[in-house]
């Protein structure tokens, strides 16, 4: 019979949410008698607790989506003076170890690994959790585990592995295992929540939006992806991946993308994985728990009224507005300019951003979110153009560029445009490299793409320097090591540079 250390009751109760998912309206168990069994319903809530360090604005609901403002999509905008300076900071690559940009991401995913860590340890030997709650709930846990690690190695390189939950009393000083240690950790565990997970389909409606067996693939597919030029039989893995996730059945033909965005529609026909909010003012907004989107608050023009908030973040460059083509239908779903189509019966005006472009494409009507801490419109993290776009771009790399143009052109289609084809090799990495930047725009992926493609950080660095960033080094291409970790761990190194 398996019991709880009183730790895991601490942090369980620290670890609390709910969500506009059923199985995240259900707040985890926040008080356990040391004596408790671990019975289904203790490693659910346990499970559930999980998830909740994705919603912090440290992660998804806000530094996240950031980056792409650090790779060149778009400005801070925001009120001026130092609101957002961190952010300008890593955007202009001068930032040093006290930035509270790179402590705040190293902060957040630690608390995340922790819940996973307890989840992991307590359920393999419990007596009373059946086995079928027992594997999904490590399967999630695994899932999480590894998406948290994937952020932290690609922010900050190779990271201290914490496996097991902390004991109180026991040493907080720990060493950075290698980029490649943690990679192997993150493989494992993804490979381990593939073969836990079920698959979207086969959750009930009250748990729909946990992890599920092809939001594991797609992550495994992106691993690889970015191990690839050093790894070359990892192309033909992602491939085999995208192959697995279609074959559950699903089909871009059949979806529409501005569902993607709509928070009506949540967890849609192609997301395969997003960050669950509920927009209840139950939750304080700035809190530690919050449970509304800050997005359409923080990207409303400002001045607009468009919006509730209306806080004026994250304004497209020119340089990005000048990669749309002609007829993409993604365009006016995503950026406000000049002209535009309406939102919600107000038109826009360039006056409202300082580069004449404001992003639209998470905007949530007033009739949906009548305050600013109302937006229950989730984020999400994988959907299935994605996967066809990692499919593309694996088969171009394994010198198979004529087959990488069918799920390319599935993806442009949706959106309006012609096919490619007929171009070489280094012509095709180039338009895949540009339609997942139009794609996904301001989902979060275009840093994470720049410093992955060529695996040494040149493509990054080239691309940079070409629309002004010219501070940016291969060193900078890593965030620094908060000094707050430098000085609580004596076992901590600085990533060089810094």
């Amino acid at each position: 019979m398996n019991k709880l250390h009183h730790f895991i009751l601490g942090l369980a109760a620290t670890c609390m949410l709910a969500s506009c998912s059923d199985f995240l309206d259900k707040s985890p168990l926040n008080s356990v008698d040391p004596e408790t069994n671990v019975t289904d319903d203790v490693a659910v809530a346990l499970t559930t607790a999980c998830y909740r360090t994705l919603q912090s604005s440290n992660m998804y609901n806000q530094r996240l989506w950031t980056l792409d403002i650090v790779a060149g999509n778009s400005e801070v905008g925001a009120g001026g003076g130092t609101d957002g300076l961190e952010t300008i900071q890593a955007a202009d690559f001068i930032t040093q170890s006290d930035n509270a940009m790179a402590l705040y991401m190293w902060r957040s995913p630690w608390v995340g690994i922790g819940q996973c860590n307890i989840v992991l340890n307590s359920l393999p030997g419990a007596a009373d959790v059946s086995d079928a709650v027992r594997n999904r709930c490590m399967g999630e846990a695994y899932f999480l585990r590894a998406h948290y690690y994937f952020i932290l190695v690609r922010l900050y390189g190779g990271v201290p592995l914490r496996l097991t939950p902390y004991n109180p009393g026991e040493s907080t000083a720990i060493a950075r295992n290698t980029k490649e240690e943690t990679y192997q950790q993150i493989l494992s565990d993804c490979q381990n929540a593939i073969d836990l997970l079920p698959a979207k389909a086969e959750y009930d409606a009250e748990n729909v939006g946990r992890a599920c067996r092809e939001a594991a693939m797609a992550m495994m597919a992106d691993i690889k992806l970015t191990l690839a030029p050093q790894h070359s039989e990892y192309y033909q893995d992602v491939v085999d991946l995208c192959d697995d996730i279609a074959a559950l059945g699903y089909d871009l033909t059949a979806c529409n993308f501005a569902d993607n965005f709509d928070a009506t529609l949540n967890n849609s026909s192609e997301s395969l994985f997003e960050v669950q909010y509920s927009g209840s003012t139950e939750y304080d907004f700035w809190g530690n728990n919050p449970q509304s989107s800050w997005l359409s608050t923080f990207m409303g023009p400002r001045n607009s009224d468009f919006v509730a908030g209306s806080y004026g973040w994250n304004l497209p460059t020119q340089e990005f507005m000048d990669e749309w083509e002609e007829g993409d239908l993604r365009k006016d779903l995503t950026v406000f300019y000049e002209g535009c189509p309406d939102f919600d019966g107000k038109q826009y005006k360039a006056s409202y951003s300082n580069t004449g472009y404001n992003v639209r494409k998470f905007l949530v009507t007033k009739a949906v979110s009548p305050e600013y801490n109302t937006n229950p419109a989730n984020f999400v993290v994988y959907r299935y153009a994605d996967v066809l776009l990692m499919k593309a771009e694996a088969l171009n790399e394994m010198g198979q560029t004529e087959q990488a143009e069918t799920p390319l052109n599935i993806v442009r289609r949706r959106a309006g445009l012609g096919d490619v084809s007929g171009l070489s090799q280094d012509a095709m990495r180039e338009r895949i490299i540009h339609e997942r930047r139009m794609e996904l725009a301001f989902e979060g992926h275009r840093w994470f793409d720049l410093i992955r493609i060529g695996g040494d950080g040149q493509y990054a660095i080239d691309f940079l320097h070409s629309i002004g960033k010219t501070n940016v080094t291969r060193d900078r291409l890593l965030f620094p090591i908060p000094q707050t970790e430098m000085d609580a761990n004596p076992l901590m190194t600085q990533n060089p540079g810094y």
